[in-house]
C-alpha cells in the first residue's frame, strides 16, 4: 500500500470573508513537492470528509525556486512551494500544514497581495537608470571585491520570505523590509547603479528605513537564496549615517 500524507490547508474565498480550514489526504510521490500537491488536490477536488470543493488558490511560475511567486507558510514556516519537498517535511511533522503568509493582504486561499514587495523596491529605486540605448563607451570595470559583494545580492527574487519573518515588518508601521535594505547595497555596488546612490541613501535614512529594523536577524534564517541580508543592514547603517552627516554639514 502506497504511503499517504494528510494535507491542512487554510483557505479563505475572497478578502473580506472568514477563513476556514479543509483537511485532504493523497498519495505520496517520489520526489513530490508542496506545488505537486496543490495541483493534485486541484484534480481531484474532494477533501478528506468527501466534500467537493473548488482548487486551492495559490501561485506559481517558475517552479524551481527562481521567481518566488510561491511563498507561503508550510508547517508553520514561510518558505517556497516548489523547494519544499514532502519527504523532509514529513521529517518536521506527521502532517503538512499550509497557510498564506501573513504580513500581506489576503486574496484567496493561498494568494496575497505582494504589492509592498514592490513598493519597497520603487522607495529604494532599486534599478540601473537607462535612458537611451546608444554607445557609452567603455563601462566602469567592478573590482573582484565588489563582485565577490554584489552576486549574493543579485539572488533575491523578492519572494517576501524576509518580510514575513520581520517583526518590524507589519501594518502599523512602513518598514520597506530587509529585502530593499539588500537591493539598495546591491545597486549602490553596481557601476551602473551609483548614479542613484544618493537617492538610495535618502531613502534609507528617511522614515521607514533603515532605522525602522530592529535587527531581530530572523530574515537572514529564513531566505531561500541565502542573501546576506543582516551583512547589507549594517553596511547600509554605516552608510546612511556617513550619508547623512555630509548632507549636514553641506547644508
Amino acid at each position: 500500500m502506497s504511503k499517504k500524507v494528510k494535507v491542512n490547508i487554510l483557505r479563505q474565498d475572497s478578502p473580506d470573508s472568514a477563513s476556514y480550514w479543509q483537511r485532504f489526504e493523497l498519495p505520496v510521490e517520489h520526489g513530490m513537492n508542496v506545488t505537486t500537491i496543490l495541483l493534485r488536490i486541484a484534480a481531484m477536488r474532494t477533501t478528506l470528509d468527501g466534500d467537493k470543493v473548488s482548487p486551492v488558490a495559490y501561485d506559481a511560475c517558475c517552479l524551481e525556486e527562481v521567481c518566488g511567486a510561491c511563498s507561503m507558510r508550510i508547517n508553520g514556516r514561510v518558505r517556497q512551494a516548489c523547494s519544499a519537498l514532502v519527504d523532509n517535511l514529513l521529517q518536521e511533522e506527521p502532517e503538512i500544514t499550509l497557510e498564506p503568509m501573513t504580513k500581506f493582504p489576503k486574496v484567496r486561499d493561498l494568494v496575497v497581495d505582494r504589492r509592498r514587495i514592490f513598493e519597497g523596491l520603487k522607495r529604494v529605486k532599486a534599478w540601473a537608470p537607462v535612458d537611451g540605448y546608444g554607445s557609452r563607451g567603455t563601462p566602469d570595470r567592478m573590482s573582484q571585491a565588489d563582485q565577490e559583494e554584489a552576486y549574493p545580492l543579485s539572488r533575491c527574487m523578492s519572494c517576501g520570505c524576509c518580510m514575513e519573518a520581520c517583526p518590524q515588518f507589519n501594518d502599523r508601521d512602513d518598514f520597506i523590509g530587509p529585502h530593499a535594505v539588500g537591493q539598495a547595497i546591491l545597486f549602490n555596488t553596481l557601476p551602473a547603479g551609483k548614479a542613484l546612490a544618493d537617492d538610495r541613501l535618502d531613502a534609507l535614512a528617511g522614515a521607514g528605513g533603515i532605522a525602522a529594523c530592529g535587527n531581530a536577524q530572523n530574515c537572514v534564517k529564513v531566505c531561500p537564496k541565502d542573501v546576506p541580508l543582516t551583512i547589507s543592514i549594517a553596511k547600509a547603517g554605516r552608510a546612511t549615517t556617513f550619508h547623512t552627516i555630509k548632507r549636514f554639514l553641506k547644508s
